[in-house]
């Protein structure tokens, strides 16, 4: 993790983190004063959620339970950052979560 530690390169401190070969860059500013369900979603392979869960544990993010999802849709795990902002870990595709859907 890299952490700009009060050294502007950009608009405002920031902070790197690698998480299952994305890079995600942490701005800091004002956090949103209420959190919505609105949220970014990233596709991760199955086999690789339970480490990005531990990581991002580890880094002290606020994990949340899934969502009720029904069979075939795949897996999810969410996560706020320190911004209230929500994000999505994802292991199913588009394509299954269409042919489940189409299915009732």
């Amino acid at each position: 993790m890299y952490d700009s530690q009060g050294r502007n390169f950009s608009l405002s401190r920031e902070k790197f983190v690698l998480l299952g070969g994305l890079w995600l860059a942490f701005m800091q500013g004002e956090p949103s004063a209420e959190r919505t369900y609105r949220h970014v979603a990233f596709a991760v392979a199955d086999e690789d959620l339970p480490a990005c869960e531990a990581r991002l544990r580890a880094l002290g993010a606020e994990v949340k339970p899934p969502r009720p999802r029904v069979e075939g849709e795949g897996q999810s795990l969410y996560f706020y950052d320190f911004d209230n902002h929500l994000f999505e870990l994802h292991t199913g595709t588009l394509e299954q979560r269409l042919a489940r859907y189409a299915q009732g």
